[in-house]
């Protein structure tokens, strides 16, 4: 299915790629389930107590993996890397939550192959129109993109995961009630926390991969020389 996408396309780099968004997304929904106030009995305008889910301060490292996968693949054969992790990432997510028995392991499994989707293919577009159209500078691309997929991805997983979610005796849990709050939080958290924190990483580890995975210019091959009768000297 995607060996067309994939051609010439290094197969080793390529599986650790998907292994790294594979590991990325289930770490990330383990940790949506750990939530805490960032400033506990504030009433902030707007934030409230800033409730958040600890998933803020790792999951902006899908948008930064997705940014480094365009780069280093390309646009089509980042798709089907997105794609390959997709499955496996739902699974793997599942499954964790299920084993610590929490009661929204199905719907957050659900919400993150839906968010992870619309996210990473908007990131996919979105960085490879911008390194094309209006700059190649190595830190524009992933920012932008950081700040968009950062948004549409944390609303949509907050909203398909919780928003209306009960408890055991079918009364409306806080998140249920409150989804938006703590999505609004999470989508600031991790925009501050990519574009400080991951963007220079990734800076960092762009350019050492590109060095290591970087094809090594072909040798230059002289062309033979022509072998002939040496032109006979006119006579005078």
């Amino acid at each position: 299915m995607f060996t067309k996408l994939l051609d010439g396309v290094d197969k080793t780099l390529v599986r650790n790629l998907v292994i790294l968004h594979t590991l990325v997304i289930a770490v990330s929904n383990y940790l949506v389930t750990i939530r805490f106030e960032l400033f506990p009995g504030a009433e902030l305008p707007l934030f409230g107590s800033f409730p958040l889910a600890a998933a803020a301060f790792t999951f902006p490292i899908v948008v930064v993996a997705t940014d480094l996968t365009v780069r280093l693949v390309g646009k089509e054969a980042g798709r089907a890397v997105v794609a390959m992790a997709i499955i496996p990432a739902i699974v793997a997510s599942v499954l964790v939550l299920l084993a610590l028995g929490d009661e929204h392991a199905y719907r957050v499994g659900f919400a993150s192959g839906t968010a992870y989707a619309i996210g990473t293919m908007l990131d996919v577009y979105v960085f490879q129109h911008i390194r094309e159209k209006y700059t190649e500078a190595w830190w524009a691309a992933p920012a932008i993109s950081t700040i968009a997929a950062n948004i549409i991805d944390t609303y949509s997983f907050f909203y398909v995961a919780f928003a209306g979610s009960t408890d055991a005796e079918g009364k409306l849990t806080w998140i249920g009630e409150n989804w938006h709050i703590v999505a609004q939080n999470n989508t600031l958290t991790k925009i501050v926390v990519g574009l400080i924190v991951f963007l220079p990483a990734y800076g960092v580890l762009l350019a050492y991969l590109k060095n290591r995975v970087a094809p090594e210019p072909a040798p230059v091959v002289e062309a033979p020389k022509k072998r002939g009768r040496k032109p006979k000297a006119k006579a005078e």
